[in-house]
């Protein structure tokens, strides 16, 4: 009786063995039948559509006219009339000099023209007693000549004296130094006390008139024939009026809130950096923009037929950019493409590597290799040509 219990316990775990068995071998056939499935990815088709991109150039502003001012003659600072930073007008009065010496000179001018014209007066006198004795055979006519001749000398002498006066007055009106345009005043390197001169190496001050700035910066020699091509206009100065607006970032990032226009562009190409100078010129009528400021000129380029794609459907390899391109039998393939960096949120423009019509995998990318298999799922990609804030920096 025990033999045959244990008979039937041995069968019932040699059951139990080939039950688990069958159950392993199950399940693995089920695994490997799930690693043949072709997996389901998101596609998107690739389209043309319009859209605008920002470039940014590096620009130094300065304002439409800065005046050096500087002394006329040498003299001791007495009076400092306005502040660093104040506006001015035209003709208002910067600095007075000390002009004791000047009037002194002024008043020696004065008495040497009286002195001559009194000199004059007595030659002239002279000349009048000389006449008669001549015309009667009384003296030569060389006395004659010669008394004429300390006239003309005087005469001279008056003529040197006034212009020494005139000199001397002049000197005395550059001792007060009025400014010759309207603008901002710059720093004060002399204060009062101070000795200058029409030789003393740095300026006064300066003037700038800022009412209007100009920013210059700089194109590449094929960005310029590029932004210049196809604009109608005699000359360059023409031609630009048919560029759009451009904008300009400041130092702090944001932008400023007036556009400004391109207006000309130098005659010669820089043969060391194969670029062309521009000026740009933006309103300033509040003076928020100052001479000598840095920022960006954001240059907007306006595309029609764009091909857009996102981000994310691209990876970057060694510096080229690659999409995953869904072929006739459904199988992808890397393809490099060429793209141009912008403002867009999230997106690329596509210069090269891709056609209207084009599917390539929108999502998933990194799992794929080439030739792998896929089921493509079309989706839509959202809006591709939102631009990001005005504000952020765009790179070049």
């Amino acid at each position: 009786m025990k033999t045959i219990i244990e008979i039937r316990n041995f069968g019932l775990v040699l059951m139990a063995l080939i039950t688990f068995s069958c159950g392993q071998k199950t399940q693995g056939t089920g695994q490997a039948g799930a690693a043949g499935q072709v997996k389901e990815y998101p596609v998107i088709t690739v389209a043309a559509q319009s859209t605008r991109l920002f470039k940014d150039y590096p620009t130094t502003l300065q304002g439409q006219q800065t005046v050096e001012i500087r002394s006329k003659i040498t003299g001791y600072i007495e009076q400092i009339l306005v502040d660093e930073g104040a506006f001015v007008k035209r003709g208002q009065v910067l600095f007075r000099l000390n002009a004791n010496d000047i009037q002194a000179t002024v008043r020696s001018a004065e008495a040497q023209v009286k002195v001559a014209e009194a000199e004059i007066n007595s030659a002239k006198i002279n000349l009048e007693k000389t006449k008669p004795l001549v015309e009667k055979n009384i003296i030569s006519k060389f006395d004659l000549q010669s008394v004429e001749s300390v006239l003309t000398s005087k005469e001279a002498q008056l003529a040197q004296a006034r212009a020494n006066l005139e000199n001397a007055k002049a000197n005395l009106q550059y001792t007060v130094i009025t400014s010759p345009a309207e603008g901002t005043i710059g720093t004060f390197p002399y204060r009062v006390g101070s000795l200058v001169s029409s030789t003393t190496a740095e300026p006064l001050t300066t003037v700038s008139n800022t009412q209007k700035m100009y920013a210059y910066f700089s194109f590449n020699e094929k960005e310029f024939l590029a932004l210049t091509k196809g604009l109608e206009g005699k000359n360059l100065q023409e031609k630009f009026t048919g560029l759009p607006e451009i904008s300009l970032v400041m130092a702090d990032n944001s932008v400023y809130p007036q556009a400004g226009r391109i207006e000309t562009a130098s005659g010669l190409v820089n043969q060391q950096t194969g670029s062309v100078n521009v000026r740009a010129s933006f309103p300033n009528a509040e003076g928020i923009l100052r001479s000598g400021a840095s920022g960006l000129v954001r240059i907007p380029q306006n595309l029609d037929s764009a091909i857009v794609i996102p981000q994310k459907t691209t990876y970057e390899l060694q510096g080229k950019h690659f999409v995953y391109l869904v072929g006739a039998d459904n199988k992808v393939h890397n393809a490099e493409i060429e793209v141009l960096s912008g403002n867009l949120k999230g997106s690329y423009v596509v210069t090269r590597g891709l056609n209207v019509g084009d599917q390539i995998v929108f999502e998933g990318i990194a799992s794929l290799r080439n030739d792998t298999e896929i089921k493509p799922k079309l989706v839509e990609a959202g809006s591709l040509s939102e631009n990001m804030s005005t504000a952020a920096p765009v790179k070049n």
